[in-house]
């Protein structure tokens, strides 16, 4: 049985790589019948083709050029949420470890976080919408109804991160997977603009050992739980 909202939240999940907050957030938007949009996906194309068209991220006019050939957007296929870069299918590409190695870097620079939070504040409709990422509750919608900071133990993540390559048939070594998240994390919360951080009015959810199941049970509570929160306030 879905739930309903009486109200369109906005619900900001944050947090670190690996924790499983796409599977979270697309859980959510399937049970309210929300939008949701995958921010790290959006990241992760804009990666992917700054390799592909050898764009020197150190060259900040040649990053904005490439920036203004670059279109994104979602498709839902057999219900899977779907990434399209300039019009081609590339949901597989982005998710290859060569993507991951080099995603915080292009996230970090601020003319790519600048077009970026411009273009997911441009998704918010009158809908309800779930979104993803690291700064969501921070810089995107820091007046978000629900916001959710996922954490988890490192080798935990590491090990949830290579299972999900070896279940997508990649190439992956567990060691190289534990240097990946940890070369991410310290980008990630060092970078000057936008770093990860939890939102002060952001709750905090450790799933270390959370299954999916417990995890999207405790949160869907949470944002029922406030839905009638707001529901009670405005009456």
């Amino acid at each position: 049985m879905s739930h309903k909202t009486n109200r369109p939240l906005t619900i900001a999940i944050d947090g670190y790589s690996s924790c499983g907050k796409s599977t979270l957030a697309k859980q959510l938007a399937r049970e309210l019948g929300y939008i949701f949009v995958d921010s790290g996906a959006m990241y992760r194309a804009v990666t992917l083709y700054f390799l592909e068209s050898g764009t020197n991220i150190n060259d900040l006019d040649e990053v904005a050029q490439a920036l203004e050939k670059i279109k994104i957007r979602f498709e839902n296929i057999d219900g899977i949420n779907t990434t399209f870069l300039n019009d081609k299918n590339v949901e597989s590409e982005i998710r290859s470890l060569v993507v991951s190695s080099a995603v915080s870097e292009v996230s970090a620079i601020p003319v790519v976080r600048k077009k970026l939070v411009a273009l997911q504040r441009q998704m918010k409709g009158r809908e309800g919408m779930v979104m993803d990422g690291r700064d969501i509750g921070t810089v995107v919608f820091p007046d978000a109804e629900v916001k959710i900071f996922i954490t988890a133990d490192p080798i935990i993540r590491a090990q949830r991160r290579y299972n999900e390559l070896i279940s997508k048939n990649q190439t992956a070594d567990i060691h190289e997977v534990i240097t990946n998240l940890a070369h991410r994390d310290k980008i990630d919360t060092e970078r000057e603009d936008s770093p990860l951080r939890q939102a002060e009015d952001a709750w905090l959810l450790d799933n270390s050992h959370l299954t999916v199941t417990e995890q999207f049970d405790l949160v869907l509570n949470k944002v029922l739980e406030k839905d009638r929160e707001l529901t009670s306030g405005a009456g």
